[in-house]
C-alpha cells in the first residue's frame, strides 16, 4: 500500500502512522475495512459482519488512540480554547 493510497483512506496523518500501516503489509481494502470498524464497531457486529482479521485488527490498534488518551484535543480542553 502506497502513501498516497493510505491518505485517501485516512486524510491528513502523522508520517509514523504511515510507516507503521505500511509495515502491516495491509492491502487497502484492509484498511479501509479497519477504518470502518473503527467508526461503527457496533453497527458492523449488529449487521452480522465477522470480526475483523489479524492484520485488520492491527491497523485498528495503529489507527485508535490508547484508552487513556483523548482523541482530539476538544476532548481536553471541554470543546473551549
Amino acid at each position: 500500500m502506497t502513501r498516497s493510497e493510505i491518505i485517501s483512506v485516512l486524510g491528513p496523518v502523522d508520517e509514523a502512522v504511515i510507516a507503521d500501516i505500511a509495515l502491516t503489509g495491509a492491502s487497502i481494502e484492509e484498511l479501509r475495512e479497519a477504518f470502518a470498524w473503527i467508526g461503527a464497531d457496533e453497527a458492523l457486529v449488529n449487521e452480522g459482519h465477522a470480526m475483523p482479521g489479524l492484520r485488520v485488527a492491527r491497523l485498528i490498534e495503529i489507527l485508535e488512540p490508547p484508552e487513556d488518551e483523548p482523541r482530539d484535543a476538544s476532548e481536553t480542553t471541554g470543546g473551549m480554547e
